[in-house]
């Protein structure tokens, strides 16, 4: 914990309280609020904790009004132009970028670790046929810990170890078998001799019928995808992971709290609400309509993949992303596909339209994401399990940190209670 420099004086009932201020090495200021209630018997109250920090950490930082984000202080673009998925996994587990004998050891331990333990296949076959895959990924991760059972104890680091690679590791596994379940096809084991990227493809798209070759555009198109969604500071589900991990529950039982966190359409469904509305656009034709619309104040019709809550700038993620997009656009083509029309388009008018531009609403790394897999051919439903399986890594070093943190205790959010004051319980013939 960084040491406090200066105080902030609170006036209350004519008493006075110091709070230490910290400051950290990039970032606003924090008020230490922890002996608040103690001292002054007063608690603080921030719906959505918009404005309070609830840990310290060194992983990542973003500044939305500068659009910069950075993992362990590399912007996100340098990382995504000139390294790859599993490099930045060492990176945010680990904290430096690895060497040459490093990352191959990382990558040999990740690769050795892709297979599910055979019984898992009875696990998937319970679900229902047409089961959503997110809720397939919510089950199995949560099983994890009733077949690996020599890395649940959280207090042992070598199995806090084992657990962070096996989660990396078989993820990729457990989505491509959520998706194969769902299309009806066989499972397909992972290989060996493909990198991350390459054997995910391969276990959602290759039949037993054919041999399937990885096109290599479309493997580095998905390992962006991977690396630009790794970590994203303490968002809805990152924050729902170090809830969880605060009781102390296995790693597995905490990555699955995270997965069901991203399922929501606020958080994680973001690339598909913005599918949809291309459909819903339907025909090149109809953009300028739709454009009206986004406009109008009162029309509640908003353009999807544009803007973005958290950058006021800028999304530093969605300029490498349009590259990927451009490149599998002009691979796969555009011609049969009314939605990636629409797609190239839309965004071709919005950028063209000082309205847009003005109010800095660029398309997002949701926005071409979206496009990329839907050219790749993943349904819809397929991609809030990729977000997950890409953003696991950076769950997994959150959970980590957490647990080594000695400051680490469990987490228990305070309310402001508008409810009935006490009241006497009245028989039931006499109410």
């Amino acid at each position: 914990m960084a040491e406090s420099t200066k105080n902030a004086t609170l006036q209350l009932d004519g008493k006075s309280f110091d709070l230490p201020i910290y400051s950290p090495t990039v970032g606003p200021d924090v008020l230490d609020i922890r002996k608040l209630y103690a001292d002054a018997g007063v608690f603080t109250y921030d719906p959505g904790f918009t404005s309070t920090a609830a840990c310290d950490s060194t992983i990542t930082f973003i500044d939305g009004d500068k659009g910069e984000l950075l993992h362990r202080g590399y912007p996100i673009d340098q990382l995504a132009e000139k390294s790859h998925y599993l490099e930045v996994c060492y990176l945010l587990l680990y904290g430096e970028l690895p060497s040459a004998s490093e990352l191959e050891d990382f990558e040999s331990r990740v690769t050795n670790h892709t297979m599910l333990h055979e019984q898992m296949q009875y696990f998937f076959r319970g679900f229902r046929r047409d089961a959503h895959p997110m809720a397939i990924m919510v089950g199995v991760v949560g099983a994890m810990s009733a077949f690996y059972h020599d890395s649940t104890d959280i207090t042992d680091p070598w199995q806090r170890e084992v657990a962070s690679i096996r989660l990396i590791a078989k993820m990729p596994t457990i989505a491509a078998w959520a998706y194969k379940y769902h299309t009806g096809q066989p499972f397909v084991y992972p290989r060996n001799d493909l990198d991350y990227a390459s054997n995910f493809l391969r276990m959602c798209f290759s039949v037993p019928a054919e041999e399937y070759e990885v096109n290599p555009i479309l493997a580095r198109a998905m390992d962006r995808i991977f690396t630009l969604h790794a970590d994203h500071e303490q968002n809805a589900s990152t924050s729902t992971v170090r809830l969880a991990s605060s009781s102390g529950a296995n790693p597995f039982a905490c990555i699955a709290a995270g997965i069901a966190c991203l399922w929501g359409p606020a958080h994680g469904g973001a690339n598909q609400a913005c599918l949809e509305m291309l459909r819903e656009i339907g025909s090149p034709n109809r953009i300028p309509e739709f454009i009206e619309r986004a406009k109008d104040k009162n029309d509640p019709f908003r353009l999807m993949g544009f803007g973005h809550r958290v950058y006021k700038n800028f999304d530093p993620r969605a300029k490498v992303m349009k590259q990927s997009a451009d490149e599998v656009l002009d691979l796969l083509g555009v011609e049969n596909n009314p939605t990636l029309q629409v797609a190239k388009e839309l965004e071709a008018a919005a950028l063209a339209d000082p309205y847009f531009t003005e109010k800095k609403l660029f398309p997002n790394v949701d926005f071409y994401s979206g496009i990329i897999l839907e050219a790749m051919g993943f349904p819809t439903s397929m991609f809030t399990p990729i977000f997950a399986l890409s953003r696991t890594v950076g769950w997994v070093s959150q959970w980590k940190e957490m647990i080594g943190d000695p400051q680490n205790k469990i987490g228990r959010p305070r309310q402001l209670y508008l409810g009935e004051t006490l009241r006497d319980y009245v028989d039931i013939e006499k109410r």
